[in-house]
């Protein structure tokens, strides 16, 4: 509705300060024609706003010019107290802050629709953190944190995944996502964008230089490029394995960054002469992945290739060598 997307304008401009218009019109998904069209609708409305071509044109609002927030409907009263990532509040010290807003924005709501907010706020609940056995949290966070609000660079000592010896890197910050309990650090190391996990992160310290991020590059335009380099990096080692069926609900949840599809039928697979197995497949990326197989012991088999069943049996060795008499 027009009157809807003449409030989003106006809360953009207030929020934002100059925008283009192209940007309006991409954000609200209309022509630039519209946008135009919606600024003399809010300027007859008495709305002080202007709009400046040119290179550095755009369109804002005269300085000191603020509304109140009105017009909320009932689904939006009701989404702004879902909050997905209530977890992230409390990692990133912004705990109190969260509980403030709310309060705050649940004053300025309509009175009709005050009720329906306060329920919602008290009858859903979003945990993105993991069940016993994830990460914990990041002793560092606190510090990445500080070098991204404050645009400065950082740098950091990091442990990657399979190594055990710390590396030292200087990196720009663009910002943090965290993702199913996990938080990484979005950077660009030497131009190049990079992610960094933040529970490996050994060492940060935030510099005195500014960040120097490239231009027109944003925070979720580049996760979504660094997560789908993840997810649709090959596997170089196929493995095929048999698990106990009481264990694979756990074990679908463990190896999913692994995991080549998810068993079809599970329930009808058939039953083997010495228990009851599900096969699947899996894809590591290096030998020295496939050693997260070991956490369910006898309860996982694998059938091929063989070598991973001598890097697990090599493994295996080792514990036991270690823990005897």
């Amino acid at each position: 509705m027009k009157s809807d997307r003449l409030l989003s304008i106006l809360l953009l401009l207030q929020t934002r300060g100059r925008v283009t218009a192209t940007e309006l019109a991409e954000r609200l998904e209309v022509s630039v024609r519209t946008i135009y069209r919606d600024i003399e609708s809010l300027s007859a409305a008495g709305v002080p706003v202007y709009a400046e071509r040119g290179r550095h044109g755009g369109i804002g609002l005269l300085a000191g010019f603020r509304t109140d927030v009105t017009g909320l409907t009932a689904d939006e009263s009701r989404a702004l107290f879902v909050l997905a990532a209530q977890g992230a509040h409390a990692a990133l010290g912004l705990d109190a802050a969260l509980g403030s807003a709310l309060r705050k924005v649940m004053a300025a709501l309509p009175a009709p629709h005050r009720p329906a907010a306060d329920v919602i706020s008290r009858r859903v609940l979003v945990d993105a953190t993991r069940w016993k056995g994830g990460p914990g949290p990041a002793a560092g966070l606190d510090v990445l944190r500080d070098a991204v609000f404050a645009d400065r660079r950082l740098r950091l000592r990091y442990r990657h995944g399979g190594t055990g010896t710390p590396r030292t890197y200087t990196v720009d910050p663009y910002g943090l996502v965290a993702k199913a309990g996990v938080w990484y650090l979005v950077a660009d190391r030497r131009g190049q964008p990079r992610l960094f996990r933040a529970d490996r992160v050994r060492s940060a310290r935030v510099l005195d230089d500014p960040v120097r991020r490239r231009a027109g590059v944003e925070l979720a335009d580049l996760w979504e490029e660094l997560r789908r380099r993840v997810e649709e990096r090959p596997g170089g080692l196929e493995v095929t394995a048999r698990v106990r069926r009481d264990r694979l609900g756990l074990f679908l949840r463990i190896t999913a960054p692994w995991l080549v599809e998810r068993p079809e039928d599970p329930e009808n697979q058939g039953r083997s002469e010495d228990g009851d197995w599900v096969t699947v497949r899996l894809a590591f990326g290096v030998l020295g992945e496939t050693r997260v197989l070991l956490q369910f012991a006898d309860r996982v088999e694998v059938v091929s290739p063989p070598e991973v069943r001598a890097e697990l049996a090599r493994a295996a060795a080792a514990v036991t060598a270690l823990y005897a008499d």
